[in-house]
């Protein structure tokens, strides 16, 4: 099972989920004061999550402005999750071909212990499990090229992969998407694992969407209920697919 997170990723997952709901919007300088004060913790873990944030693209660091909100461009995300998919579809289909048995077998095991999270409901113990079954593929790739790129962009598209589990019932079709992969790759079917990866990176993808779009209706509401005032969004729609 992966490591438990430190205090400032867990403070970097909580300022990310206040951006993705809208309640911290674009433009919105992140004073470190102010968040320490309101996450109950001193200003050390607000800078230290501050600068995990800013390699998502969440966030700018700007030269004596601090950290400012970042507007996401929809066709940002959407590249970045195309991406994402090829280069984790490409860490399934070497992992087939490259895993020893040992990793095979930790494989199956984790994905195993990853569905008694997924029945149990355990959000944060499955997102934490998922880190560790997507990065034994990149590692099972045995290819250090291709497994520091994954681990680039998925540092890119974090706090947007961790969202998804908030969808109801997205724990229990994410483990069975992982299903597909792991046959695949202990079948040693190097095409088929590949496949499964990319369906799954695509309903990553829509999962995220759906979660998107619940705050964003609710911004609208309020918007409509009150005339004349301005809501903020934490990125312009974007087109479904």
């Amino acid at each position: 099972m992966p490591a438990s997170q430190t205090r400032a990723e867990r403070l970097a997952d909580e300022i990310a989920g206040e951006i993705l709901t809208g309640a911290f919007p674009p433009g919105l300088h992140l004073d470190e004061q102010v968040l320490a004060r309101r996450f109950g913790v001193s200003r050390t873990p607000v800078r230290d999550a501050l600068r995990l944030l800013s390699g998502t693209g969440l966030i700018d660091l700007r030269p004596r402005a601090g950290a400012v909100v970042r507007t996401i461009t929809p066709d940002e995300l959407d590249m970045l999750f195309i991406a994402m998919g090829e280069v984790e579809a490409t860490c399934a289909r070497l992992a087939t071909l490259s895993m020893s048995p040992t990793e095979r077998a930790a494989l199956q095991n984790l994905h195993e212990s990853m569905g008694h999270l997924a029945e149990a409901g355990d959000r944060e113990g499955y997102a934490e499990a998922n880190l560790a079954f997507h990065g034994a593929l990149y590692a099972g790739a045995h290819n250090k090229v291709m497994e520091e790129i994954a681990v680039s962009l998925r540092r890119r598209l974090m706090p947007y992969r961790r969202a998804q589990f908030r969808a109801p019932g997205r724990l229990q079709r994410s483990h069975a998407e992982h299903g597909a992969v792991v046959r695949s790759v202990l079948s040693r079917d190097a095409a088929a694992a590949n496949a499964a990866m990319l369906i799954h990176m695509s309903i990553v993808e829509d999962a995220f969407d759906a979660v998107d779009a619940a705050p964003a209706e609710d911004r609208a509401s309020a918007a409509e209920a009150a005339p004349g005032r301005r809501m903020a969004t934490a990125w312009p729609e974007r087109a479904r697919r």
